[in-house]
């Protein structure tokens, strides 16, 4: 491993800026290619660092604060924690003044952040990662391993969607569009892979033609590079999504445009909607067996429940999961994003237990679950927190308001008022699904993105929460759909009766929980 201090000696950096990510800025890297993580430790998917001569500045949102305190060591390495409202680049500033020089890794930041930085700082650009592991230089032809979905799982063949793309943004004979983001081209090419943990995506690039559509995989991308560099028709850029390596590589050709792929891909088909309900179907029968896994077996771990989580998704047809489960018994349950799944954290009579969770099925769109259970009897305090919770969900599932912004603020609202001492709901209330489990359009939170107006067809989850450190947590997050204005449930998973205080309840929301029954 490189040492960090020494690699900044030598290149004369004073602040290096490192994130999670990887040149197709994917939200849920491999470790191997995680620059965070090999310097700091930090396994969480979201992060930023600040690397100094002499201090490592980590900077984590609400879901990571207590992630972070556990897995850094604080003599190198002090945690940022960001509260609801405040931005990375507000804190940074902070810690780094304006004017002051600053390197990064120019395939690991999309060019709108680039730009963003560069308006506050003077920038150096490094073109190569030296703490990744260049999974370039390794790959082969996974040719073998992409599955072409049919129609009766997308609804649109590549044809339609291609032109659907050039027609949106009226592409002219003397245009091209590059595309680079992984979840845009494999859904637009009707195109998975399972075979890297926890994605569906492709690992390729894409140009859009007026009339066509072409797929270059890793093998080819020096015939991409080529291609570009000697063409003489504009390149449309999405500066969102591309880094800023590549939009380097043809700068003096490049046009930015707006992206249409995020928007079309987030309203689904009936055919994925369809494909979806009996994804969730058998999500539901995989989560419900393992709670009998649970009630029924003694001496069982966080470890050994998510082996059996995995071996539920696979007895029911799961191609992979959408993301690493978390399974979390009591203390670690207030943690938003806990992923060890300790062999040590044994179940025992009264513990709280926390699953999320969510695979890939043949239609190729991710699931998402979290519930919580109790192993024997609960106690009060665990059924108080818990139903607060539960009357969130259903405030926000039955919210008449068409943002996710709006939605968010209800059920935030109705949480800051009645949660008890100490407890806390410090994430957002939901996000999009699809190929990638976070997606975008919708958002339901507190940021200005979610001001966006939920349509017919767009899924995404509600999720609220209560946590307090040290103590426990409890989420309940089902995904939902919208249909004729009115938020549907994927999910049919039932709650935890003796987590459930009734007296909590009106007569509606007893009535609502009857729906809530595994198929």
């Amino acid at each position: 491993m490189i040492d960090i201090y020494e690699f900044l000696r030598e290149n004369n950096i004073q602040n290096l800026l490192l994130n999670t990510t990887n040149e197709f800025l994917v939200e849920y890297n491999t470790l191997e290619e995680n620059s965070l993580y090999k310097v700091t430790n930090f396994s969480g998917s979201t992060g930023w660092g600040l690397v100094k001569p002499d201090m490592i500045y980590l900077f984590v949102d609400g879901r990571y604060h207590i992630q972070a305190d556990l897995e850094v060591d604080h003599s190198k390495v002090k945690v940022v924690k960001l509260q609801s409202g405040q931005t990375f680049l507000g804190e940074l500033l902070k810690v780094l003044p304006e004017g002051s020089d600053l390197a990064l890794f120019s395939k690991k930041h999309s060019v709108n952040r680039v730009n963003e930085f560069s308006k506050y700082y003077k920038l150096t650009l490094i073109d190569n990662d030296p703490l990744e592991y260049h999974s370039h230089e390794h790959a082969l032809d996974d040719s073998d391993e992409i599955i072409h979905l049919d129609e009766n799982f997308t609804g649109l063949s590549v044809s339609q969607k291609g032109k659907k793309v050039a027609q949106s943004v009226n592409l002219g004979e003397d245009e091209v569009i590059l595309l680079t983001n992984l979840d845009d081209i494999s859904y637009l090419f009707n195109l998975r892979n399972y075979s890297i943990p926890y994605s569906a995506k492709i690992k390729a690039k894409a140009l859009i033609f007026k009339n066509e559509a072409k797929l270059f995989n890793i093998d080819k991308f020096s015939e991409l590079e080529h291609f570009l560099k000697e063409s003489d028709l504009k390149i449309l850029v999405d500066p969102d999504s591309t880094n800023d390596f590549d939009y380097n590589l043809i700068k003096d050709k490049c046009y930015i445009y707006e992206n249409p792929i995020p928007k079309i891909r987030s309203v689904k088909t009936s055919e994925e909607l369809d494909n979806l309900k009996k994804a969730f179907l058998k999500t539901d029968k995989s989560l419900s067996a393992v709670r009998d896994y649970i009630n029924n077996n003694e001496n069982i771990s966080e470890y050994d429940v998510e082996q059996k989580l995995i071996e539920e998704f696979q007895n029911n047809g799961a191609l992979g999961l959408s993301f690493k489960p978390i399974i979390a018994k009591d203390k670690n349950s207030a943690l938003a994003h806990y992923s060890k799944s300790s062999k040590d954290e044994i179940i025992t009579e009264g513990s709280l237990v926390l699953i999320d969770c969510g695979a890939y099925f043949e239609g190729g769109l991710a699931t998402d679950i979290t519930r919580v259970f109790v192993k024997g009897s609960a106690c009060e305090v665990h059924k108080k927190v818990y139903t607060l919770v539960l009357k969130a969900f259903l405030k926000g599932f039955n919210s008449d308001y068409k943002t996710g912004y709006e939605i968010d603020q209800e059920v935030r609202k109705f949480l800051n008022e009645n949660a008890p001492d100490g407890f806390v709901f410090n994430h957002g209330l939901g996000h999009g699904i699809g190929i990638n489990v976070h997606e975008y359009p919708p958002s339901l939170s507190n940021s200005d993105l979610a001001k966006v107006k939920i349509e017919d067809n767009m899924c995404f989850t509600i999720e609220p929460g209560l946590y307090k450190q040290g103590e426990f947590g409890v989420r309940l997050e089902n995904s939902c759909y919208m249909k004729d204005g009115k938020i549907c449930s994927f999910v049919n998973m039932n709650y935890e009766d003796k987590l459930i205080d009734y007296d909590l309840l009106n007569e509606d929301e007893k009535q609502q929980l009857k729906f809530f029954e595994v198929k």
